[in-house]
């Protein structure tokens, strides 16, 4: 996946319109990124990559690019 698909891929786990999301954009700045946001996002890597997320992942994830560097250590995320 390229950094542009996996950005669409983000905004629609948190319901956010297409391209209101970039590598930047603070998790405080995106309201679907709450509690029950944050249970989405994991499911949906978990069913879509097979990633599994450490505490200290879930803990780590202040930025959109914070979601991107799982994506890329986990091999669904082609570099730039």
């Amino acid at each position: 996946m390229k950094t542009e698909d996996a950005l669409s891929w983000i905004a629609e786990v948190f319901e956010e319109p297409p391209g209101q999301i970039a590598a930047d954009t603070a998790r405080k700045k995106i309201p679907g990124w709450d509690s029950l946001g944050t249970l989405t996002l994991i499911a949906a890597l978990d069913e879509r990559f097979d990633i599994h997320l450490s505490e200290k992942d879930m803990e780590g994830m202040q930025q959109v690019k914070d979601i991107l560097e799982i994506l890329r250590r986990n091999g669904a995320l082609e570099d730039a």
